[in-house]
């Protein structure tokens, strides 16, 4: 566990970073501050592993406080991860990720095995190896900085803005897989993001700093979205929280129609010989098919399901079985009538 016990940062000649901070981040879980810029999230973060001193308070890990331990020892045990990376640019992939077990006197051999395991972890094959940071699309490089930091098999990994500089798409894949990895690894992550939705995403516990260093709300990221403290936070957290907030719910519970019910809108399903949804063809206009938009499955969320039938050109959701074929369809009125009942807490029927 990582505790903030009371913590003030005051540069001199300048304010308040962080303000009377108490906070405990539990083990083995992703806690992720979040808030705008300067607001004193980065510089709480490097508080943990001693690249900022604190003015007064303390930082302990299990209890034991960071300033009364090395600092040498102290950051072996905790990985680093930053924004762009952070890689050696004249050091190949595998021996940027073997630098760490290296230093901590593994033999070369070793240190290399290990590194190879890690990029395969991360989702990197093995003809990455052989490259140099520069040949490497930023995705590929924040995965073998996340290598390097894994690579002494730290208990605690910070992580300051990790995502923030690659694409939308290729930050969607890397959010999977760190995932993914936390599910595998378990460690205790404190990460820094400005992205509301990265950290409502990502975070086991979200906390929201306001300008001037101060916490303004800890909690799940549902309690964010559903309890907001204040208006800062409210406002923060965004004025579509309530379509947020159906991240947290699978559609294994919406009742859904044949796809032949379709037909109530003047639409048709075509599927192809295997039953998987191709397009829709409308009554009136056969020609040309109109995308589906995508597909959903019980496992996906109800967040999912609505901008489906939001975004569906004919305002119906398709459901998937696990073969990728069409079982089921969500008409939009349907939807929100699921979504009216679940909120009174009573039993929805489909209108005809």
């Amino acid at each position: 566990m990582i505790t903030f016990d009371d913590i003030v940062k005051v540069y001199p000649g300048g304010g308040t970073a962080v303000d009377h901070l108490s906070l405990e981040l539990p083990t083995g879980k992703i806690t992720v501050l979040v808030g705008p810029s300067g607001c004193g999230k980065t510089t709480s973060l490097r508080m943990i592993n001693r690249m900022v001193s604190p003015t007064s308070g303390r930082v302990l890990i299990d209890g034991r406080n960071v300033a009364e331990q090395d600092e040498a020892v102290l950051r072996r045990g905790i990985g680093y991860v930053i924004q762009h990376a952070g890689l050696f640019p004249h050091r190949t992939v595998l021996d940027n990720v073997a630098t760490v077990p290296m230093l901590l006197g593994r033999s070369r051999r070793e240190a290399r095995a290990a590194a190879m395991e890690l990029l395969e972890r991360v989702g990197l094959s093995t003809e990455f190896a052989g490259r140099y940071p520069a040949q490497l699309s930023g995705g590929q490089q924040q995965r073998v900085g996340v290598a390097r930091a894994l690579a002494a098999d730290p208990p605690i990994m910070l992580m300051d803005e990790p995502f923030s500089a690659v694409d939308p798409v290729v930050r969607e894949g890397l959010h999977r897989e760190f995932l993914r990895l936390q599910q595998d690894l378990g460690k205790t992550i404190a990460m820094v993001t400005h992205d509301i939705d990265e950290a409502i995403k990502l975070g086991d516990l979200v906390a929201v700093f306001r300008e001037g260093g101060h916490l303004a709300q800890f909690g799940t990221p549902r309690e964010l979205l559903e309890q907001p403290v204040d208006e800062f936070v409210a406002e923060f957290v965004g004025r579509d929280r309530g379509i947020r907030s159906l991240s947290f719910d699978t559609a294994a519970e919406l009742e859904v129609r044949p796809p032949a019910d379709a037909a109530l809108d003047g639409v048709e399903l075509v599927l192809d010989a295997s039953g998987r949804p191709v397009g829709w063809r409308r009554a009136a206009e056969p020609e040309p098919l109109l995308a589906t938009g995508g597909s959903f499955t019980g496992a996906d969320s109800l967040r999912l399901v609505t901008d489906l039938a939001i975004s569906s050109p004919v305002g119906i959701a398709v459901r998937v079985g696990p073969d990728g074929k069409a079982d089921g369809i969500v008409r939009h009125h349907d939807l929100v009538d699921y979504l009216a009942a679940r909120r009174d807490h009573r039993p929805a029927k489909p209108t005809p």
